[in-house]
């Protein structure tokens, strides 16, 4: 049994977490402070939750293409981001961004407003209040967002063989090579795929309940 598609699939589904680790919690940050725009912008930061993966993959094929903008620009550089494990990671990324985006702003949400304006009467900047109060009181759901978003990154297919193909050793990850197997017939290897993808699902799922729990936790002897 070759292990590239687990190996792949981890890095890809690591280095996307840490991009969405970043950019969702400042998303998150940046949408508490809005108002009228508020729905807008939270629309278009959550619509690739609610779109079909392979509308999603698409979309990022005729954004990254090399006859796309961005792509003959990359293409000036010889790079190509089509076919590549980049691909998968971007794939990965785009999916799994919404998770960590509504975890992380639904923490935020829930914060105790007197902290926080208790901190500006004491001459705190936007930013320490962000770092010293908004992110260590809401560590728990961040977590939980990270962990949800790597198991959503772990099992990424359309948008992923939309873009970055089915090449073994090289873009196949799991979710791929589940679909290869059936397609070869040879369920015996998709059933092993299946139970490692299963196996990775449900030890992320129970670290992820146990952060929430925690969070839940907090807030209540916050409201205490």
């Amino acid at each position: 049994m070759n292990y590239s598609p687990l190996l792949i699939s981890l890095k890809a589904a690591v280095i996307a977490t840490m991009i969405t680790f970043v950019f969702g919690i400042y998303a998150a940050y940046f949408t508490t402070k809005l108002d009228k725009t508020k729905g807008l912008v939270d629309g278009i930061l959550t619509i690739p939750l609610v779109l079909p993966p392979t509308v999603l993959g698409f979309f990022l094929l005729v954004l990254l293409g090399k006859n796309s903008i961005i792509g003959k620009f990359l293409s000036s550089y010889d790079i190509s981001i089509v076919f590549s494990e980049a691909a998968t990671i971007i794939a990965s990324a785009v999916v799994s961004f919404p998770l960590m985006y509504r975890t992380v702003r639904g923490a935020f949400e829930q914060l105790d407003r007197n902290m926080i304006y208790v901190a500006k009467t004491l001459g705190l900047s936007n930013h320490k209040i962000f770092l010293k109060i908004m992110l260590p009181n809401s560590f728990s759901s961040i977590m939980a967002g990270t962990i949800l978003a790597f198991a959503r990154a772990l099992g990424e297919f359309g948008a992923t063989i939309m873009l970055a193909g089915n090449i073994p050793g090289k873009t196949q990850t799991m979710a791929v090579a589940v679909y290869s197997a059936v397609q070869a017939g040879n369920r015996t290897l998709a059933y092993k795929w299946v139970a490692i993808m299963v196996g990775i699902s449900l030890v992320s799922m129970i670290v992820m309940n146990k952060f929430e729990r925690m969070q839940v936790i907090k807030v209540g002897k916050g409201g205490n």
